[in-house]
Formats: C-alpha cells, structure tokens, sequence
C-alpha cells in the first residue's frame, strides 16, 4: 500500500488520544476515550499513555505475527494492563480504553478488524465504498444522550451534562448487552467486528478516528465516495482541516448536536498497488 496519514488533537494545548501507525502492509489506528476532568479513572498513566502504549504493542504485533487480529489484539490488551497493573486499578470502571482499527494486508487478502466506533472505509471496485464500524456504543448511548444535546456546547451545563453521560455509559461497557472496548478485559477482542476481503477488489482503504469520519456521519457535509475521493486528491490533512472547518463554523453545537465541539481527529489512507 501506498500510505499517508494525519493526526492532530482536539487542542493544542492537550495530549492527543489517538494513536496511528504503519507500515507498507499494515494499518493500527486508536481512539481513546476522554475522561472529563470531574471524573476518576483509576489510572494514572492517562488516556493517551494507554492508546498510544497499546497502539505500539499492536502494530508489532500485526508486523510480527501471522495470528488472527483477533488474537493480536486480546494479546495487546493483556500486555498493555500488566504494565500497569501494579500500580494503577484495573478494576475501576473508568479504566482507560479505547476503540481499534487493523488492518493488515498479505499476499492475496486484505485482513480488518473493527472494534467500537472509529471507522474502516473500503473503496471496493465496481460497488459503493464498503464502510465498517461498531455501532453498539452509538445505540447504548442514545438512551442517556438527551441532556447533553439540549444543552448549549461548551458551556457549564453542557459539559456536566457530558460528565453525566460518560458517568452512565461506564455501567454498559464491555459488558453483553453494552458495547465493547479495548480496555484490561483481552475477552472484549472476540467481539470485535472482523473479516477478509481480496486485494484485487480493493483500490483503496481510509481508517477514520469518529473525530475525522464526523465529516460524513456527523456534520453530513460529504458522502464516504466524497470523502475517498478528497483523500486520494488531497490527503488526510486536507480532511482534518475540513472538519476543523466546520467545527469553527458551530461553536454551540445548535447544528450539529455532538458531545465533544472539537475532538482529536486521525485519518489514515492507503492507496493498494
């Protein structure tokens, strides 16, 4: 594959809790989830120190092993919580965690796996582009979403709303009925979407942290075969540069009801050759 990627966090002035990696024949990308500041985690390392320490540990292990994605990535999560297990509480029900995207070419098959709501885009011949992403958390958190989306963003009662919410979303987390993260628990792996295409149906792949794909399922400013088409044309930066555009453009969220005004945003696109 031929690869070029972006990344930038939500602020400048903030740690960047994605994590993106790569090599000729593999993508990892992270998103790991923000805790507000009002809330506990049980961790001290941090959200990023966690995404960006399990990211690493899977893009070895995709390069490295001929296991299944599923394995590499139960494998990681176990790795990442002994790291920090003898001094942070893994039992905690903030314990950092994060979404997953791999992918990994071979010789003849393009191998994915799609774990919580960062997005996998496949430009797939002679058909609509092929989008992938674990909805189950989107689906929990409609129930508890209303008070936030009432609220004006940015202001006082918009972010204890936000807290309340991630507070609630804590109860339904890698647990059956919920949705699934990369967290302590190496099981949330098997839930992890997964499957295998061919190469040769394949002209290109996007991966999209939901602060890049909010472009297309959030702010509905571009289709995914617009959203192919701007990378392939102008590269992954041109596309965080589009969505800070329209995060500009909305600083209360009145048209765009979303928890997080700005929120870190990493694309990853690979063009198969």
């Amino acid at each position: 594959m031929r690869l070029t990627l972006a990344t930038e966090p939500a602020y400048p002035d903030r740690p960047n809790e994605d994590f993106i990696g790569a090599t000729p024949d593999a993508i990892v990308l992270l998103d790991g989830a923000g805790t507000p500041a009002d809330l506990e985690s049980g961790c001290s390392h941090g959200v990023a120190w966690y995404s960006h320490t399990l990211g690493s540990t899977l893009l070895a292990g995709v390069t490295q092993s001929a296991d299944s994605l599923t394995t590499i990535l139960a494998a990681g999560i176990k790795a990442t919580a002994s790291i920090h297990d003898f001094c942070c509480d893994l039992s905690h029900p903030g314990s950092p965690s994060a979404t997953v995207v791999m992918l990994r070419r071979s010789t003849d098959t393009l191998d994915w796996l799609v774990l919580a709501d960062s997005v996998l885009v496949l430009d797939v011949l002679d058909a609509n582009p092929m989008v992938i992403c674990d909805e189950r958390e989107a689906l929990t958190g409609n129930r508890y979403r209303g008070p936030m989306n009432a609220a004006t963003g940015g202001s006082p009662e918009h972010l204890l709303a936000l807290s309340h919410y991630m507070e609630a979303m804590r109860a339904h987390r890698n647990v059956d009925g919920g949705f699934w993260v990369a967290a302590v628990d190496p099981l949330a792996a098997e839930q992890a979407l997964t499957g295998t295409v061919p190469v040769d149906r394949v002209r290109a792949v996007a991966v999209l942290s939901d602060g890049a794909s909010r472009l297309v399922d959030r702010f509905g400013l571009a289709t995914w075969r617009q959203l192919l088409d701007l990378l392939d044309h102008d590269g992954p930066a041109e596309l965080i540069r589009q969505v800070r555009e329209a995060e500009r453009s909305d600083l209360n969220g009145s048209r765009w009801t979303r928890g997080k005004i700005f929120d870190d945003a990493t694309a990853a696109y690979g063009r198969i050759t």
